[in-house]
């Protein structure tokens, strides 16, 4: 079935795999971005482009003409404190089912990638792991599918990909990873699917 996806953050890698690979299943695309000039695809590729700055609710595109949105806003260069937040925020208030990007090693999913992923989280995130709770809070209040996402590298498309709910998953020794286009993929089949409702979920290779 051909749904109408709004991505919020279309313009950053996981957002532009996340545009790609629905614009391969068919789907029509809305791209809500910051910068509506760095959203690049090809000309013979419809993806309408809505200006969109969370930190500007009342500005903010209504969304009501969309079936689903999936979120891969994080925390950029320059962005100062609150901006997952307020995305959290003006997705929870737009009233359309939403698919959340969130982090492994946040919040309750704190011990699940291992205690080196734990210890390399508290080091390199450790600032942003407040915030990224509270996203998450405010995204599963409104009904949202929250990703507990692992490590995002580079690399192909897993023919192992599966999505398992957090309370499930086995505790790895090594800290894990996922790759861009397998969490893309993942993210888009929960879009599709809407499989697992609201609550925590840990995509996989």
């Amino acid at each position: 079935m051909i749904m109408r996806i709004a991505v919020l953050g279309a313009s950053g890698r996981t957002g532009g795999a996340l545009v790609d690979k629905a614009l391969e299943r068919g789907h029509e695309v809305v791209a809500l971005v910051r910068t509506p000039a760095k959203v690049t695809v090809s000309a013979s590729r419809q993806v309408e482009v809505r200006k969109a700055d969370v930190t500007d609710p009342q500005g903010f595109p209504d969304l009501t003409d969309v079936d689903v949105t999936v979120s891969a806003i994080g925390i950029g260069k320059g962005d100062g404190p609150g901006a997952l937040v307020a995305g959290a925020r003006v997705l929870a208030e737009a009233g359309v089912r939403t698919v959340w990007l969130g982090a492994l090693g946040s919040g309750v999913s704190s011990r699940s990638g291992g205690l080196i992923y734990a210890g390399v989280m508290r080091m390199f995130v450790g600032s942003e792991l407040a915030e990224k709770v509270e996203a998450d809070r405010i995204a599963l209040d409104a009904g949202a599918t929250v990703f507990h996402a692992p490590d995002v590298t580079d690399g192909p498309l897993s023919p192992t990909r599966h999505i398992v709910p957090l309370a499930d998953l086995r505790r790895p020794l090594l800290p894990p990873r996922i790759s861009r286009a397998t969490l893309a993929s993942l993210l888009l089949d929960e879009a599709e699917t809407g499989r697992h409702g609201t609550g925590i979920v840990v995509p996989l290779s």
